[in-house]
């Protein structure tokens, strides 16, 4: 049986390639990824109803998340 390719990760990599393992910051990273599947999945399906294509929805989502600001960028 394969893993739900929609759960979170088991492992969250750190900036230094290790997994974090503080538990409260592991609990809130899968609330995090559990709560933003749950919008992608409800906003994915809409789109395919309403009758937008589902490779272009696909890279409206991807799109959507590669041009999210890091927030370890200082604005200037």
């Amino acid at each position: 049986m394969t893993a739900d390719p929609l759960a979170p990760p088991e492992l969250w990599p750190g900036t230094d390639g290790q997994p974090l393992s503080c538990r409260e910051k592991l609990k809130v990273l899968a609330e995090n990824h559990t709560e933003v599947a749950q919008v992608l999945r409800d906003a994915f399906e809409d789109a395919v109803i309403m009758g937008v294509d589902e490779a272009a929805m696909r890279r409206v989502l991807a799109d959507l998340v590669a041009a999210l600001p890091s927030p370890r960028r200082r604005a200037a």
